[in-house]
């Protein structure tokens, strides 16, 4: 999702003039996108901020914006610590970005028309379908700073992808918060994941975030029916306890959760996911839960995260658990995990793949298995080949 605001803010920079650089030095501008989820991720952006100071004052002209996430919870405030700083653009601001360019008097108006339809690298075109998020879950700050769900126009949506799909972009990927709670009128998600995959052009289409409240009759009938769709789910499940599920108001229990990953399996997809450790209210009984969950799911991938107490949220006011007790969970879920991955990519050998290639030799399957071929193909094409076997975390294929 960021990746995808950073394109978007990143065209209306180029209509004024602006290319892009991957070198600091040759920069006469650096717009700094944000995400505040976690604390550290928050600490990472104002230290590179910090860091940007020398590099404004090297070359005189230079310009620094902050934005996203961690700019809508700090606001203007953040000009008074970092005083080299031009531009505040929060994320609930996005859609109001070349507005606040224009306001500043710092950029020349809309110049090269044609830069806007830039192709960036790589398979994969961003399509952001809705914003923000309508849950309270009580360990995250993401409904403050993005607000609630704005659902995007259908049209909209469509004309985004074909634009995509146009510049190249075999595989499109679906963004919102709770994209899975998409709607318009009678228009539910599983009718747009239609419309987009009868685009001219559209090979793959690939969505995230999803919640499990959404895993609907619907959806999963949608899925079936619909190869285009890829058999890989990112399915934050957070915990396998229903009492800490119940603290963290995900809105599910441990049982109705197993019945859609069940749902899903059953359609031959395969289920990465979120989880977090040491919610303040986790015992060793309800980690054991967890354990049992991502035991019983046999989940493709996972990532695994420390909890991370965020200021404003009703979580941050509970005692917290002692870090080394973190720490020591945390190590065991993560062995836990790399085993089942390793395990996932195993159990492929022999069984036939579609490949999106993503550099010559390398590409992804439609159920998200990294996997490498023999002979060199164009990027963007999707090759059809058995898995040989499995490397670690990788499937080489027999061409």
């Amino acid at each position: 999702m960021n990746l995808a605001d950073s394109e978007e803010m990143a065209a209306h920079l180029q209509l004024r003039g602006y290319t892009k650089t991957e070198n600091l030095d040759d920069a006469d501008l650096v717009l700094v996108n944000t995400c505040t989820v976690r604390d550290h991720a928050e600490h990472r952006a104002l230290s590179f901020l910090g860091r940007l100071r020398q590099w404004k004052r090297e070359k005189c002209g230079r310009k620094i914006i902050f934005a996203g996430c961690a700019a809508q919870r700090l606001g203007n405030k953040l000009k008074k610590t970092f005083p080299q700083l031009d531009l505040v653009s929060g994320a609930k601001e996005i859609d109001g970005f070349a507005e606040l360019l224009d306001a500043s008097g710092f950029f020349p108006p809309e110049t090269a028309a044609h830069a806007a339809n830039t192709k960036e690298t790589g398979v994969t075109g961003y399509v952001t379908i809705m914003r923000g998020c309508d849950f309270a879950c009580s360990y995250c700050i993401v409904p403050s700073v993005r607000g609630p769900v704005q659902c995007l126009p259908s049209k909209d949506i469509l004309a985004k992808a074909a634009q995509k799909a146009n510049q190249g972009y075999p595989e499109i990927m679906l963004l919102g918060q709770t994209v899975n709670a998409w709607k318009e009128l009678d228009k539910t998600f599983a009718d747009l994941l239609n419309d987009v995959s009868a685009l001219p052009h559209v090979q793959r289409v690939r969505f995230v975030s999803p919640h499990p409240a959404f895993i609907t009759p619907q959806f999963l009938a949608c899925v079936e029916n619909n190869a285009k769709i890829a058999r890989h789910i990112h399915l934050p499940v957070q915990s396998g306890s229903s009492k800490v599920l119940r603290d963290m108001k995900r809105g599910y229990t441990r049982e109705t959760l197993l019945e859609k990953l069940d749902a899903l399996k059953a359609r031959g997809f395969a289920v990465s996911t979120d989880l977090i450790v040491g919610f303040p209210t986790e015992t060793e009984e309800d980690f054991e839960d967890t354990l049992s969950l991502v035991q019983q799911a046999g989940f493709s991938a996972a990532y695994c995260f420390k909890y991370s107490p965020r200021a404003g949220t009703p979580a941050a006011q509970m005692p917290l658990l002692p870090e080394k007790t973190l720490e020591k969970r945390l190590n065991i879920l993560l062995n836990k995990v790399k085993g089942l991955a390793e395990a996932a990519y195993g159990a492929q050998a022999g069984k036939k793949k579609e490949v999106l290639m993503e550099t010559p030799n390398k590409g992804r399957t439609s159920d998200n298995f990294w996997a490498e071929t023999k002979k060199s193909y164009t990027i963007g094409t999707i090759v059809c080949s058995e898995v040989d076997q499995a490397k670690g975390t990788l499937l080489l294929m027999r061409d």
